[in-house]
């Protein structure tokens, strides 16, 4: 299995990216290809109508949409941002949804987020969730939330094991899933 890592924070430093390292290297152990898109990509003029009738998708969405239509899956890692979806990531799917076809649909994703509140960012990937089902894509039923993140995201790891290990076992399910649906299509 192909998998896109994409981060919600434009942040050098967000707790996201720290996460969607750890995750990568996780899905990495479990078997599958991993191809990190580098979230200053997503940095898109603002979706306008008028923009693309005048000349298309921008070189940066066309990029997005053809590193996901060569993958099979979507690690996202995104913040929480006003209890939602931050623009940045809002606007490339805003995007990339625009190209034909779809390179969304049918797509596989597993969401995640790390957040310094006890929350964890959950409340953003639900709203996440919405335009990317909207759009075909296939979200893993669960998610990771992770709440206090700034005190157990250290050196590239996450400090506490359990932690560490449901993070792991859910993305070994992902990718799992992710192989079995692919070998039957």
């Amino acid at each position: 299995m192909k998998v896109l890592v994409l981060v919600g924070s434009m942040r050098t430093g967000s707790l996201n990216r720290q996460l969607a390292a750890i995750a990568a290297g996780m899905a990495e152990r479990a078997g599958a290809t991993v191809v990190r898109a580098d979230p200053r990509a997503i940095a898109l003029p603002l979706y306008d109508g008028d923009v693309e009738a005048a000349g298309g998708l921008p070189p940066a969405a066309l990029a997005l949409a053809a590193q996901i239509e060569a993958c099979d899956g979507l690690l996202i890692a995104s913040p929480e941002y006003n209890y939602s979806v931050p623009g940045v990531l809002k606007n490339a799917i805003d995007w990339v949804s625009r190209a034909k076809p779809s390179p969304l649909r049918g797509k596989r994703a597993l969401l995640l987020s790390a957040s310094p509140s006890l929350v964890g960012g959950n409340r953003g990937l639900w709203a996440l969730r919405m335009p990317l089902e909207a759009l075909g894509v296939h979200v893993f039923p669960d998610m990771f939330s992770l709440a206090s993140a700034h005190a157990v995201l250290a050196d590239g790891a996450l400090a506490d094991a359990a932690l560490a290990t449901r993070l792991e076992e859910l993305i070994g399910r992902w990718i799992g899933e992710g192989r079995r649906l692919t070998t039957s299509a």
